[in-house]
């Protein structure tokens, strides 16, 4: 279990939604209403190849020595994948690149790269290079750094059966479910404070920026009346996120403008902008998941709480049945007073599969209820959510 490092100054106090439980509650999934929607997601073949996935984690697990191994490794159904935390004083599972040497952290970045596209790598990378050049700027490195970021892999690289991983720290989390050709790759978490290097060795490395400015012009792209279903508050004193840390069965009910009442032009940039989130993914993967979105598309849903124009912060959420997204300009923390309210140089993003896919759990779920069968351990499998590691 992660346990939160003691807190010692308000800098370091969580939001009592991001404190993690002793025990995690049973696993149901983020909904609209408390009921998950039936028959959403299904175990299918996507014609899109997992090897080069497999064959990078069976790389990045033979460099590992054995103990490290050992520290990395989690049955495919544990609750380690639901304790990642997207604040900087957690103590974490798996093996950081701080203890990898040259070659072991080539490899996790070869993981990484295997599952990501070219963007999405770029910029997982740059929020840990955001967060080395924040170690700089407050001159704290046992609590930032470039390199304190920790890798799991859940279960055994397999062609057929379910696996996964996961890299977790500050700002990053990203869960890369697989089984057979098809990815869930959610909870993603991206952020960072600042959100852009101006100098140092660092300099010109940005996370959400296109995410922020399109966000922006979908907004300015609305009609007055459709800004009056869009908009939940114009004033935003202080964080929106809903879906952070140990937030995995939240109720959020549908708000906003729905893209049914928008025009085609606006429903291309709403498709656009999710694009750039599930983007993140390769591109195949990519494609298939905006099939996805798309047959959902008119039950999509875009809300926004805060100003608009240039330098105006706010938060936006998309919301449909198959995907949730969360953007949300976040009060400072390390940099800046805190109390001073929301500002465009710490900005928090969160990706979800709403009615209990998250983590691939209701694909994992169909898979154990069709093929009953002994681990490597010897450990019978549970229904996710009464996981036996």
């Amino acid at each position: 279990m992660k346990l939160l490092i003691p807190v010692f100054s308000l800098a370091a106090i969580l939001l009592p939604a991001q404190r993690p439980p002793q025990t995690l509650e049973p696993f149901t999934g983020i909904t609209a209403d408390g009921v998950v929607a039936p028959g959403l997601f299904s175990i299918r073949a996507t014609g899109v190849s997992t090897k080069p996935v497999k064959d990078a984690a069976d790389r990045f697990l033979a460099a590992l020595s054995a103990d490290q191994r050992a520290k990395a490794s989690f049955a495919a159904a544990d609750d380690e994948w639901r304790r990642w935390n997207n604040v900087h004083r957690a103590a974490r599972e798996g093996v950081s690149f701080t203890e990898m040497n040259e070659a072991q952290r080539e490899a996790a970045y070869g993981l990484m790269r295997a599952s990501l596209s070219a963007r999405g790598l770029e910029q997982s990378r740059n929020v840990m290079r955001l967060n080395g050049h924040l170690a700089e700027l407050v001159k704290n490195f046992e609590e930032y750094g470039e390199f304190l970021y920790w890798i799991t892999v859940m279960g055994t690289p397999s062609a057929t059966e379910p696996w996964g991983w996961q890299i977790d720290g500050h700002h990053l989390a990203i869960n890369y479910f697989v089984l057979g050709d098809q990815v869930v790759m959610t909870p993603a978490f991206l952020g960072s404070e600042p959100t852009v290097a101006a100098e140092g060795p660092y300099k010109g490395a940005n996370v959400l920026q296109e995410e922020q400015a399109a966000g922006d012009a979908l907004m300015a792209s609305l009609t007055a009346e459709q800004r009056a279903a869009a908009i939940v508050s114009a004033a935003k004193p202080g964080n929106n996120a809903q879906t952070q840390a140990y937030r995995d069965n939240v109720v959020l009910p549908y708000q906003g403008v729905r893209a049914d009442a928008l025009t085609p032009a606006q429903r291309s940039k709403l498709l656009a902008l999710i694009g750039l989130y599930v983007g993140n993914m390769r591109d195949g993967h990519a494609k298939a998941k905006m099939s996805e979105v798309s047959q959902h598309l008119d039950g999509t849903y875009f809300s926004w709480i805060g100003g608009t124009g240039p330098d105006a912060v706010f938060y936006y959420r998309i919301h449909s049945p198959v995907i949730l997204i969360e953007f949300d300009h976040q009060s400072p923390v390390a940099l800046g007073q805190r109390g001073s309210g929301p500002n465009r140089r710490h900005v928090h993003s969160v990706v979800r599969t709403p009615n209990g896919n998250d983590y691939g759990k209701d694909l994992l779920k169909q898979h154990y209820d069709a093929h009953k069968h002994d681990d490597a351990h010897g450990h019978v499998h549970a229904a996710p959510g009464g996981e036996k590691r």
